[in-house]
């Protein structure tokens, strides 16, 4: 997380966890292959987020973050998240 103008912002990746049946992904994947992309094999889809904080410290922001991943974002039973960074 980078802070820049009392602003931090952070991107957040959320993703199926391995071994999840991911219907989107399939249905992607048989309408890539129907549109002539027979070397597209899998396709697992997912959820991308930013969010902005104004101000806070880099430590308790990432706990928020975590928080937020594990209570809103995502549904720890099926998916990981993953938080990065921004430039």
């Amino acid at each position: 997380m980078k802070r820049c103008d009392g602003r931090m912002k952070v991107k957040i990746i959320v993703k199926l966890k391995p071994g999840v049946l991911d219907p989107q992904g399939q249905a992607i994947q048989r309408s890539l292959n129907t549109m002539g992309h027979s070397e597209v094999i899998g396709v697992r889809q997912g959820k991308y987020f930013e969010i902005e904080f104004n101000g806070g410290e880099s430590g308790t922001i990432r706990e928020t973050v975590r928080e937020i991943c594990e209570e809103i974002l995502s549904n720890p039973l099926i998916e990981n998240f993953e938080i990065q960074e921004i430039s």
